[in-house]
């Protein structure tokens, strides 16, 4: 495959990963940052994102020459191809804030040689690829939208071994499909508006499973069915598949709270309602109070008791397993709703280092598991991390005041966790 001269703006989780795996690829690669300490550190090799490979592809393309990092847009003025990879996060009423991608887009149209394909790989709503002309102030830079499918935990080999491509505009298709030819993956060429729905539609699909699968739980437990055996019955269903129908605290992170958002705010601009996505809302919502209601039950034998005073200690911090990321985590809405009501919080992940404050605010932060279980009435797994599963149960029941767990992510054996004389609940499983 040639090389290819391009250009990504942006070092966050989306632009660094593809400036990384372009790089690998075999492209030369400019990605620039306005953060001045971030592109220094990016230099020396020091990734600031907790990703499985990213740091050795990074380094890789740092060795070879083929990827460099700057504070300025100048030097793009040689790529073919320009990627914008800004964050697009969720504004006061639900709308995708698209300040940091006008502002990027202005500077870009300033600077860019004709001719040079801008791709959008931000997350944006319906109709921005068009308006790509209007915020340059140019009709010479053929506009693509091309967005990622990352998942956190997993993004690099996400984009080296992606499910599909998508290309979204008019011109500048081939050369941008050009850059991925290295790639065993469909490549699907739509025009801008599908491409955009398309990544919004995924996201919101999987936040509807998951708000699923939580209701289902919840019947399970009323009904005395096993949620784990009635999701292997459904996702052996090829039309219905497995994934995202395991119930769990809620569904958070950096994409699937914005973008449902974002999808239903587009809807509701247009006059449509769009009700399945405000209900998978609700019940998202709703998932964070019946947790604690299963934690009080634990503490007081009344879902509707109070925890104040009571020491719990919370395994899992971020959103999910694989990443340092707590942005929209269900396991901090979870521990924002204990602290208000007077429990007092210890909490390890093992992303997480120890501190408090900020994001943390209510939650002292360990660097040990053991330290959670000291004194502790009940613990929360919150996190599907699978070293939890490994833990020395037997010493944290010791050290606990109380042993009994609420296992949000049906992670734990609880015949085993019974045998060193925890009392154990899950989410949708009989209790034992």
């Amino acid at each position: 495959m040639a090389e290819r001269p391009v250009g990504v703006v942006g070092a966050g989780y989306v632009g660094l990963t593809t400036a990384a795996c372009l790089a690998h690829l075999g492209h030369r690669v400019t990605c620039t940052e306005i953060d001045e300490s971030k592109v220094d550190k990016l230099g020396r090799g020091e990734v600031p994102i907790s990703e499985p490979g990213l740091a050795e592809l990074v380094a890789e393309g740092l060795g070879t020459g083929r990827l460099r990092f700057t504070t300025s847009a100048a030097g793009l003025r040689d790529a073919e191809v320009v990627f914008v990879c800004v964050p697009t996060p969720m504004g006061e009423r639900g709308e995708a804030d698209l300040s940091a991608l006008e502002s990027a887009l202005r500077d870009l149209g300033a600077r860019l040689a004709p001719g040079t394909v801008l791709v959008l790989k931000s997350t944006v709503p319906v109709g921005t690829t068009a308006r790509v002309p209007e915020l340059t102030g140019r009709d010479d830079l053929p506009a693509v939208s091309n967005p990622e499918f990352l998942r956190e935990g997993f993004a690099v080999r996400d984009f080296l071994e992606p499910d599909r491509i998508v290309l979204g505009g008019d011109q500048g298709l081939d050369r941008v499909a050009a850059l991925y030819t290295a790639l065993d993956a469909p490549v699907i060429r739509t025009n801008a508006a599908s491409a955009e729905l398309g990544k919004y539609a995924s996201n919101a699909f999987l936040a509807l499973k998951l708000s699923y699968a939580n209701e289902l739980a919840e019947l399970c437990e009323q009904v005395g069915a096993d949620v784990r055996q009635v999701t292997t019955t459904m996702g052996l269903d090829d039309r219905i598949g497995p994934a995202f129908l395991r119930p769990g605290p809620g569904w958070g992170g950096s994409c699937l709270p914005k973008d449902v958002a974002a999808l239903r705010r587009s809807a509701s601009d247009r006059g449509l309602r769009f009700g399945l996505l405000r209900a998978a809302e609700r019940t998202n919502t709703a998932q964070h109070e019946r947790i604690v209601g299963k934690v009080q039950e634990l503490l007081t034998g009344s879902p509707y008791g109070s925890p104040a005073g009571a020491r719990i200690g919370l395994l899992g911090l971020t959103f999910k397993a694989g990443t340092d990321d707590l942005r929209d985590s269900p396991a901090l809405a979870i521990a924002a709703r204990l602290a208000a009501r007077g429990a007092v919080l210890t909490g390890y992940d093992p992303a997480v280092p120890a501190a408090r404050g900020g994001p943390l605010a209510d939650v002292h932060v360990v660097d040990d598991p053991l330290l959670v279980a000291k004194d502790a009435a009940a613990l929360v797994v919150l996190t599907e991390w699978p070293e939890f599963r490994e833990l020395d149960w037997a010493q944290l029941a010791q050290l606990a005041e109380r042993p009994a767990v609420v296992d949000t992510r049906n992670l734990l054996d609880a015949e085993r966790l019974a045998g060193h004389g925890f009392t154990c609940r899950g989410l949708g499983v009989p209790i034992g």
